[in-house]
């Protein structure tokens, strides 16, 4: 009988010492933002090369358009690869600097919830034609990515001088 209480006690004490496991928050966005991280320089590295993999982007993505006076505010995923093709037959792009990506946080929460956002510096040259010569200019950009929980790109933005690079690249 004492054998059958000794286990008893014993028991009770590996079951009340036993400790409960509980993620990090802050491990868990930093893991996603690691991985979402991947798929932004993928992007960014896509489309520099003009061979972007449109895998990444979730069916229902939105492409926030920031131009001065843009026709829309925002464009599908089939309207952004319709864009692309049309601004790679345009231009050539050069990445300048290895961009530097950040975490992204809640606008309430300001936790990280991993989006991931980067400065860059391009070099965009227009094309030479049988009438124009090739012209260079540089720009310095901030991006945003927003994912799902799958990780794809659900939400894109794109800011910088976008009037003013094309003003002179087709200026005289």
């Amino acid at each position: 009988m004492k054998f059958i209480y000794a286990i008893l006690i014993l028991s009770i004490l590996f079951v009340g010492c036993k400790t409960e496991v509980k993620e990090d928050p802050n491990a868990m966005a930093e893991a996603t933002f690691a991985k979402n991280s991947e798929t932004a320089l993928a992007n960014i590295k896509g489309w520099q090369n003009e061979n972007l993999d449109y895998s990444m982007y979730a069916d229902d993505f939105v492409f926030l358009d920031t131009g001065f006076q843009a026709k829309n505010d925002s464009l599908s995923k089939t309207e952004m690869m319709d864009s692309d093709k049309e601004m790679w037959a345009t231009f050539d792009f050069k990445l300048m600097n290895e961009p530097v990506l950040l975490p992204g946080v809640n606008s309430e929460t300001k936790k990280m919830d991993g989006s991931v956002r980067h400065y860059s510096k391009w070099e965009v040259t227009r094309v030479a034609t049988d009438s124009t010569e090739a012209k260079s200019a540089t720009v310095r950009l901030y991006e945003s990515f927003d994912f799902n929980e799958e990780g794809k790109i659900i939400y894109q933005q794109v800011y910088g001088d976008f009037g003013g690079i094309m003003g002179y690249l087709f200026g005289e």
